[in-house]
């Protein structure tokens, strides 16, 4: 079978597309065949040896696919052949074939096209997550969304908007916002060209946001939770702008707001209950179609440096998905 395989860690552009021995199952696992994986901004910080998790070379970049299942392994019984199925693995999925532990795949039913499944489950796990577990945002309320065109950040406007709380989307481009509000968005930043904190006190009459969904950091972080209302809750998803910021405490005690941290992957392992009810939930709004994962673009497994490289860069709006040829 074809993957790509990173050998060292280095910059994107050394992934290489190779031969490699077909995925074998084992106990309590399925091989599933892929026939798409959607691009993540950790496959770009693990492929450079950035990531919290540094896998054993040589291995597939590749955190979500969505694909058939091929063969059962010993001890599955919820799984059979032919099942079409979404999973989000760490790494590995940057490949024709995935051995995954059975109980991380969620069965996905025949009207939902692979490209647009594989672009799913993170996104919407992350922000649901973040938005309703940790940030415990209320109908009525005022969220405000950071990085709101990327691929977890639009999931957290649609969230946000099907929930009942009134959205503001901040973004880096026009074309950026546009798409946030065709998604729902209420009123939007341009946060190359504006000031955050003051436009969103503007745009609430002087209250700020009640919660803050920062899936950017950098230097952005400081003037959104400064933009936090009394008894905000401050979400702090992810580093996109490249670091981790600084942010002087005391804003946190002037404001009696609180800053949490969202750990989307640890929280699955640590609170498997909990991950069970949201996914029963998004996949209840995903049904009705409420829920609509954008896919702004779609690569062939040969140039999947490219798609990495488009959200690495942050070029990319929703998500990036690589097709196999099925």
């Amino acid at each position: 079978m074809k993957a790509v395989i990173c050998h060292e860690f280095g910059p994107i552009e050394a992934l290489v597309v190779e031969e490699v021995p077909d995925a074998t199952v084992r106990p309590r696992r399925v091989v599933v065949d892929v026939h798409a994986c959607a691009a993540s901004f950790p496959d770009a910080l693990i492929v450079q040896g950035l990531y919290q998790h540094k896998p054993p070379f040589p291995f597939s970049p590749g955190a979500e696919l969505s694909g058939v299942v091929r063969e059962v392994g010993e001890g599955v019984t919820d799984l059979k052949v032919g099942d079409r199925v979404i999973a989000n693995t760490g790494y590995g999925s940057l490949a024709e074939q995935v051995a995954v532990p059975a109980h991380l795949c969620v069965k996905i039913p025949d009207t939902v096209d692979h490209v647009h499944a594989s672009a799913f489950l993170s996104a919407y796990g992350t922000s649901y997550h973040a938005l309703f577990n940790r940030g415990q945002l209320q109908p009525g309320e005022t969220l405000l969304v950071l990085g709101a065109a990327g691929g977890v950040g639009l999931a957290a406007v649609e969230l946000g908007v099907v929930h009942g709380a009134t959205v503001i989307a901040a973004a880096g481009s026009d074309k950026k916002l546009d798409l946030c509000r065709r998604y729902g968005a209420t009123s939007t930043i341009n946060y190359s060209t504006e000031d955050i904190k003051e436009r969103v006190k503007e745009l609430t009459n002087g209250k700020g946001a009640d919660v803050v969904y920062d899936a950017i950091g950098g230097q952005y972080s400081e003037p959104a939770l400064r933009a936090t209302a009394w008894g905000g809750r401050f979400l702090v998803v992810g580093f996109a702008a490249g670091y981790v910021p600084k942010v002087p405490l005391n804003l946190a005690l002037l404001k009696g707001c609180s800053i949490v941290g969202v750990f989307w992957g640890a929280h699955v392992s640590a609170e498997p209950e909990l991950h069970q009810a949201n996914l029963g939930e998004l996949t209840r709004l995903w049904g009705e179609g409420k829920l609509n994962p954008h896919v702004s673009a779609v690569y062939p497994l040969e140039e999947s440096v490219q798609a990495i490289l488009d959200v690495a860069n942050r070029k990319a709006m929703g998500r990036v998905v690589v097709a196999f040829d099925r």
